[in-house]
């Protein structure tokens, strides 16, 4: 691989290098680094690939790598990229490459969606996290440039996620495949040990493992950090962040900016219910916000998922827990440098905001962004500034 500079927070666990990728630009280049120094394979997910400069110049790509005899699977979401279209991807096709959507028969417009976002590159080097493939997650100097974080890693512990991969796409492409066998893909591949775990989380399943995870590691915590570009948990998560705030301290930042402005209304809704334990909670306004990221002590939670019901319950999405206290203290570190782009939402502010009018579109938002998909409360757009 190329020798690229980049700047996030870095560190080697267990014969593995992580590295943290908050720059737009930096996403860019490693993801077509892992494409043009691939020798064997690239195993592609995204929920949107774009057909603007961002998304040919990575298509371009892969359809170089084909060519030159690189395995090349890429699995798209058929709601998330529908405004692409399947003729821009027949170029990779037409080097040897497979292409599939991710459109289950079963609630496939508004329910089940593949909102996961990993490349993986000879079976030893990833790239998973937030941003979509296009311009506004991959170039920091677009003028509707999203704030977002990828993490590269390189080493074994990227194996499982080929093998995921691997499952998922056969599922995908298998007619008439149940969604119970979906469940047990999740199941069987989400790990429960060792300092670096994939979590993966899967369609309406009562043994999700990355809630599961997140609420023990709660249970005791004592410092928590969340970035969550949409939040909207259930009740029972917004308790615990509470105990936490009670005997600790505990921050969160959610979007101040978005092209959803449901989604913020639907934050907004549980804002009161944490201000009064003790939450800190802040809105970023230096961009539209797309981070997702938690910090509970010394572990570190890095992926898809955003903190919604969605993303716990419903969604495909994919987390890496590393615990890691060095990591987990520069990531802090990065929370604190956003913090100085956001605005704490004190309980006078939010009281100020909080008329009847208001309180009403921020109930209604929140019961909407549990139960469709983001595309569509998109076009909801209640004004909340």
């Amino acid at each position: 691989h190329a020798n690229l500079e980049l700047h996030g927070p870095r560190v080697t666990i267990d014969g593995n290098e992580l590295q943290a990728l908050p720059i737009g630009a930096e996403r860019m280049a490693a993801i077509l680094d892992l494409i043009n120094s691939a020798r064997q394979s690239i195993r592609l997910i995204f929920y949107i690939f774009a057909s603007d400069e961002a998304g040919r110049q990575i298509r371009d790509a892969l359809v170089e790598a084909a060519r030159r005899g690189v395995i090349v699977r890429l699995l798209l979401d058929g709601y998330g990229t529908s405004a692409t279209g399947e003729k821009f991807f027949q170029p990779i096709r037409d080097e040897g490459g497979d292409f599939c959507l991710f459109e289950p028969s079963y609630g496939r417009r508004y329910l089940i969606r593949n909102h996961q976002k990993i490349v993986i590159a000879d079976e030893r080097t990833a790239i998973i996290g937030g941003a979509n493939i296009e311009d506004p997650y991959l170039n920091d100097e677009n003028p509707q440039c999203w704030r977002d974080l990828m993490l590269r890693m390189e080493g074994p512990a990227v194996v499982p996620a080929c093998r995921y991969f691997d499952s998922v796409y056969l599922w995908t492409t298998t007619k008439g495949a149940k969604l119970r066998t979906l469940r047990r893909i999740v199941l069987r591949y989400s790990q429960s040990s060792g300092p670096l775990q994939w979590k993966f989380s899967g369609p309406l399943s009562r043994k999700n493992r990355m809630q599961a995870n997140l609420a023990r590691e709660m249970a005791g915590a004592r410092q928590v950090e969340i970035i969550a570009a949409y939040f909207s948990p259930p009740w029972s998560f917004l308790r615990r962040l509470g105990r936490v705030a009670r005997s600790g301290r505990a921050r969160i930042i959610t979007a101040g900016k978005s092209d959803n402005n449901a989604t913020i209304a639907a934050a907004r809704h549980t804002y009161s219910r944490l201000l009064r334990r003790g939450v800190e909670m802040y809105e970023y306004q230096a961009a539209k916000l797309h981070t997702k990221l938690g910090i509970v002590d010394d572990v570190v939670h890095i992926g898809s998922a955003n903190i919604d019901f969605r993303s716990l319950y419903i969604n495909m999405e994919v987390v890496l827990r590393i615990a890691d206290a060095g990591f987990a203290a520069a990531m802090r570190r990065y929370f604190d440098e956003e913090l100085k782009r956001s605005e704490r939402i004190t309980p006078e502010l939010h009281r100020q905001r909080a008329n009847l009018w208001r309180r009403f579109k921020w109930t209604i938002s929140y019961w909407l962004v549990t139960s469709m998909d983001y595309t569509v409360t998109r076009r909801l757009n209640f004004n909340e500034r």
